[in-house]
């Protein structure tokens, strides 16, 4: 029975995570807008006209500094959202080990919708981040929707499943950018002015999309996403405690979990500063500016998307999981190296294509060696922990690369990196035999 639901579920966690991705990365393209919107209506002494002065500072002298602030200002909150995420994961994965992976999520989906409903009426920039903390609370989809794959998948299978939800995640990447650039130029304030005692504010367009994208996400689940964890399965770890997210991670302490955690710690800091650092690399030394970012970003997201859509799914069952783990990690060194020392476009790209394809194929690899080192009745807190790291990850790799970036100079993220992720190439040679954990009642 468990076979003959997984297609059904891994098409419905498809849909899920990839309206939810799209819905989470609209606010990117309109960085530049809201740090100008925000500084002009609050003025120079506000808080975020101090953050505009402190990156200001940063930057001073070096070239498109101006697009540098921007760039700075969107990872200040991305890496709130990330530092909240790797707060909370555990604790949503683990609570659905408890209560299902359907009632969770349902949970997950509509606090998501409620922090657009909260950015949809920021018209002060406390209100902006106050959304993006309740968005990040919230940021338990992922990790939920991974344990619910591994619920429905056995063996090999298991890689094949995370796959889709990289799949979505690449897509909806390269989706939601495109929707936020068309839709910054829709302000609701033309067409309703006296909105602004509410709190409307230019940017609400692209929020009202985000929420509508939330809502139809919330009730899709509700209607046609089956609950994956029968009842007999739940509750079976209720000591375990998980509001502190580094006593969850302490708790883990399964033959190989650990090590996994470790290694996609150490890969995600590695990979999260090159992306951060990349449109400052790609606009200083090769002109770049926001059409041909888009266009790299696209490039990226697309073959990460086909790679672990067909690639891994077909491959992984015949090599495994740990070999596949080995060869995407070590795809990322030329990859590093040829990004940051790229004299032309073409190298650059070449780059691109050994990182993207290297992280397609470790990403997914890890996901279901996270899941198949763990008993069964702690996939929520194993998969939600996993996340959880990789969250931290996001939160201090663009910091690390950006310090690199402007006190060292432009190749000084990537040679970092590149070195960097030879550590979880070594780890991952230590990486223990998988377990056969599937028991008779799920293969059933």
């Amino acid at each position: 029975m468990k076979n003959d639901k997984s297609p059904r579920v891994l098409g419905l966690v498809f849909l899920t995570v990839f309206l939810d991705l799209v819905g989470f990365s609209i606010i990117f393209p309109i960085f530049p807008q809201m740090l100008e919107h925000y500084v002009g209506l609050e003025g120079s002494e506000s808080l975020i006209g101090r953050l505009e002065s402190f990156l200001s500072g940063l930057v001073e002298g070096r070239p498109a500094a101006s697009f540098a602030v921007v760039t700075l200002f969107g990872g200040v909150l991305g890496s709130l959202y990330s530092l909240l995420q790797f707060l909370f994961a555990p604790f949503w994965g683990h609570l659905s080990d408890r209560l299902g992976r359907r009632k969770t999520l349902l949970v997950t989906l509509g606090g998501t919708a409620l922090s657009y409903v909260l950015w949809f009426v920021s018209g002060s920039f406390l209100l902006l981040v106050g959304a993006r903390i309740l968005g990040g609370i919230m940021a338990g989809n992922i990790s939920i929707a991974s344990a619910a794959v591994s619920d429905t998948t056995t063996g090999a299978e298991r890689a094949k499943g995370m796959g889709i939800v990289g799949m979505a995640i690449g897509l909806g990447f390269v989706v939601g950018p495109a929707i936020g650039g068309i839709a910054s130029s829709w302000n609701l304030l033309d067409a309703w002015p006296e909105g602004a005692r509410w709190g409307v504010n230019p940017f609400s367009g692209p929020a009202l999309i985000a929420f509508a994208l939330a809502t139809v996400n919330w009730i899709w689940a509700l209607r046609r996403l089956p609950e994956t964890l029968p009842p007999e399965r739940r509750g079976e770890a209720r000591d375990t405690r998980t509001l502190m997210p580094f006593r969850a991670l302490r708790s883990i302490r399964y033959p190989g979990v650990m090590r996994v955690n470790l290694l996609s710690f150490f890969y995600l800091t590695a990979f999260s500063g090159m992306e951060f650092t990349l449109t400052f690399l790609a606009g200083e030394r090769h002109g770049f500016g926001p059409r041909q970012n888009m266009w790299m970003f696209v490039f990226v997201g697309l073959t990460i998307a086909l790679v672990q859509g067909g690639v891994v799914r077909r491959v992984v069952p015949r090599v495994g999981e740990r070999k596949v783990t080995r060869v995407g990690l070590a795809l990322l060194v030329p990859g590093f190296l040829c990004v940051g020392f790229s004299p032309g476009v073409g190298v650059l790209y070449a780059g691109l294509a050994f990182m993207a394809v290297g992280s397609a194929l470790a990403m997914p690899c890890l996901s279901a060696l996270a899941s198949r080192y763990a008993p069964e009745e702690v996939q929520g807190l194993v998969l939600g922990s996993f996340r959880s790291v990789g969250a931290l990850s996001r939160a201090i790799g663009p910091v690390l690369g950006g310090v690199l970036y402007w006190a060292l100079g432009s190749e000084a993220p990537y040679t970092a990196g590149a070195i960097l992720v030879l550590l979880p190439l070594f780890l991952a040679l230590g990486l223990p035999p998988v377990p056969n954990l599937e028991s008779e009642a799920r293969a059933a």
